[in-house]
């Protein structure tokens, strides 16, 4: 892929002139919050913006309905909450990490102390300042969840207590040892920099570099001998399963954010929850958000009927906390009337289409061609057109059929798989 200009991602410091307002991407790594920043991002919704707050695919929060001329003051919002570490860096700190990692049982390590020590060191460093805003890291605890999301960086745990190093979409890895994790990734960003400022294309990304990933894999694995970092190569290890469905993990709750938009009173609501709780929030690449319950000794957690009643106050709200739910599988750029290139009120048809009845399938609506933000685990698409939507899967044949009610997307998507199966 050959890029014609530069890089226009959104961030805290550079706003999107959007169709509804600018628009501000605050880049969160780990997806996790403390309260007090969570509160400063609603303050900042509330004062300068729409009064809410849209979760992204990478973890992330959008602030939509901005006034162009108040990048200063939500900068120093932003700032003063500890948002802000190295303004120079901001576009760059995209960092997804498994929400659950120490939760739970499931995963083999916690992976927030690398998450800490890569953030600190993407703002330390001088060349990661030339990173596309685009550009994305993974660390998977080992259970595989933000393993599949198609990072151009993703470290996972092992069984052995290492950890595999993985580039783009190689099927090949190297493992290095967990003391050497953050460095080995910013020696692999130093060496995708270098690789593609030597190329033509003008990559962002490593699936955009003009050679494969492979070849990457194999020049990281001579700079890190360099660097007297310990590794080998080894088959990478396949994604695992998504990410924590509504309700109770270990030491956790979890909601699903319905097409990842938040009110304000959601927000107050998740925010209760944390101040009892952990003191923080963990937003999630699936449009959801965890919050970790604290350890209450000699009973940890909750406790069966307290976790009840929380979820049930955050269903109240409109936040998702039945793991059935058809709102699992929806998912919707921003449509009408926020981005002037869409055809179509995308949310409020996939919510009319869902109230209609279940498709059973991840589905995502996009207003044009561009499908921003579509997830990878995507089955069907529906595209809104001039005349209405083309909806489509990935099942082959590809096969795609026009859709002028939104309404009739179950049996629309019926008769399709069916066709194509």
């Amino acid at each position: 892929m050959a890029r014609g200009g530069g890089d226009s991602c959104p961030g805290s410091l550079r706003l999107h002139a959007a169709d509804d307002g600018a628009l501000a991407r605050v880049r969160i790594p780990g997806g996790v919050l403390a309260v007090h920043q969570a509160d400063a991002l609603a303050s900042a919704a509330r004062r300068l913006g729409d009064g809410e707050l849209h979760l992204t695919s990478r973890g992330n929060v959008q602030i939509r309905g901005l006034d162009g001329d108040c990048a200063g003051e939500l900068a120093g919002m932003l700032d003063t909450a500890g948002l802000l570490p190295a303004p120079s860096h901001e576009r760059v700190r995209n960092v997804v990490a498994s929400p659950l990692s120490g939760l739970d049982d499931q995963g083999r390590t916690d992976v927030r102390p690398w998450l800490v020590g890569l953030d600190a060191g993407l703002c330390a460093s001088t060349g990661t300042r030339e990173l596309s805003g685009r550009f994305l890291f993974a660390l998977d605890d080992g259970r595989g969840d933000v393993a599949g999301l198609g990072a151009d960086v993703t470290v996972r745990a092992t069984t052995s207590g290492d950890a595999q190093l993985a580039l783009g979409p190689s099927d090949i890895a190297l493992r290095v040892r967990g003391e050497d994790v953050v460095q080995a990734v910013l020696t692999a960003t130093e060496i995708f920099l270098t690789s593609a400022a030597a190329s033509t294309s003008r990559a962002w990304r490593v699936d955009e570099l003009a050679f494969p990933a492979d070849d990457l894999v194999r020049s990281v694995a001579d700079g890190l001998a360099d660097a007297r970092i310990g590794h080998a190569l080894m088959d990478r290890e396949a994604a695992g399963a998504d990410g924590p469905s509504p309700g109770v993990h270990g030491d956790s709750l979890s909601v699903h954010v319905p097409l990842g938009r938040l009110t304000g009173d959601q927000w107050r609501e998740l925010t209760r929850t944390a101040e009892t709780q952990a003191g923080e929030l963990r937003l999630t690449p699936w449009r959801g958000v965890v919050v970790p319950a604290r350890v209450v000794v000699p009973a940890r957690g909750l406790g069966p009927e307290a976790a009840a009643g929380v979820l049930a106050r955050l269903a109240a709200s409109g936040l998702v906390t039945d793991p059935a739910s058809g709102w699992l599988r929806v998912g919707a750029c921003i449509g009408r009337p926020g981005c002037a290139k869409s055809h179509a009120d995308v949310r409020a048809d996939a919510a009319r289409a869902l109230r209609a009845g279940d498709a059973g399938l991840p589905v995502y609506w996009s207003g044009c061609e561009r499908r921003c933000g579509r997830p990878r685990a995507t089955r069907a698409d529906v595209v809104a057109t001039p005349g209405g939507y083309h909806l489509s899967t990935d099942t082959p044949p590809s096969h795609g059929v026009e859709l002028d009610d939104p309404s009739r997307l179950a049996s629309a998507l019926s008769a399709l798989t069916g066709h194509c199966g």
